[in-house]
């Protein structure tokens, strides 16, 4: 199990979450939430360029990967109700470990936006 203990890995782990949700849309025939996903993939990739320099080196302690799989196999209504679930939930978890107001805010939109996703 990797630990999320770092900005860096944390911003990573965001951008090849919201990769894994594009592709997953995109096998499930939703061109608008491919759309978001891309758009969220972009915006935590731009988050962690202008950012990184930013970031004091402390370390962040409670997060694991392991506790954010998503079941990319499930792609009834349910079962992407779930993966959105999971993703809002990272996005929640990570934003108030992040010292950087910036990263944090972004962080926070993307938790919104997959609750909002999640109860359509």
């Amino acid at each position: 199990m990797a630990s999320l203990n770092t900005f860096g890995a944390i911003m990573t782990f965001a951008i090849a979450l919201e990769t894994q949700l594009r592709d997953y849309y995109q096998a499930a025939g939703h061109s608008d939430r491919v759309s978001d996903a891309e758009k969220r993939r972009v915006k935590m990739e731009r988050v962690r360029r202008e950012n990184v320099l930013e970031i004091t080196l402390e370390a962040i302690e409670g997060l694991d990967e392991a506790d954010y799989a998503l079941n990319l196999a499930d792609t009834s209504t349910a079962g992407q109700s779930a993966a959105e679930t999971v993703a809002s939930q990272f996005y929640a978890d990570v934003a108030p470990k992040i010292n950087v107001r910036v990263a944090q805010r972004a962080l926070e939109r993307c938790s919104k936006e997959h609750q909002s996703l999640a109860e359509e």
